[in-house]
């Protein structure tokens, strides 16, 4: 995924910051990591006092990786490729489906410091609801996309389906049944 950039910065601190951005990433998609903000210094390569001078807490490192992240599956519904507008659709809804597997524990724990209605929450939805709607209002006009799916249920369907415990495997066969079933009927599914 890309990360969001801070074009204030001097070269040599915007690698400093994607360097932290990068390693408390990394450190969040390990099950049962705390990320303290040592071990992400730690991690990234860089001493504390450059990690606190671009995240003065732990809450602003998070604030700003749950950002990026959002940012980064934004962006990847502009350019998804796929043959027909349903085809980019699916294919944006399975990275969708990684992203929100993967991003649990970050979530997580934002909800632990913020609540559920921060304004981190709130504008992160707006994002990818812009981003999600361009490729849904693109399928329904293609007819491609059953009518009666709006973009809320669309969301709602994918984000029960990266919800159920178990594997990536156990998930897949799920998943691939739900976004075959998104088609208008009659057109045959290819997921």
């Amino acid at each position: 995924m890309t990360e969001r950039r801070d074009t204030g910065l001097r070269a040599d601190a915007r690698r400093n910051r994607d360097k932290a951005l990068a390693a408390a990433r990394e450190l969040f998609a390990e099950p049962g990591s705390d990320a303290s903000m040592v071990e992400v210094a730690r991690r990234a390569g860089i001493g504390s006092a450059t990690l606190y001078r671009h995240f003065p807490d732990r809450l602003s490192l998070l604030e700003a990786l749950y950002r990026d992240e959002i940012t980064a599956i934004s962006e990847a519904a502009a350019t998804i490729e796929g043959d027909t507008a349903l085809a980019r659709l699916r294919a944006w809804l399975r990275q969708f489906v990684e992203y929100f597997t993967a991003k649990r524990a970050l979530a997580g724990e934002l909800l632990r410091h913020v609540g559920p209605d921060s304004p981190v929450f709130s504008d992160g939805y707006t994002q990818i609801s812009a981003a999600g709607g361009r490729l849904v209002d693109a399928a329904h006009e293609s007819g491609e996309l059953r009518e009666d799916l709006t973009l809320e249920q669309v969301f709602a369907l994918v984000g029960s389906i990266a919800g159920i415990a178990g594997s990536a495997s156990f998930r897949e066969p799920i998943l691939r049944a739900a976004l075959d079933a998104l088609q208008t009927p009659g057109r045959g599914a290819t997921s």
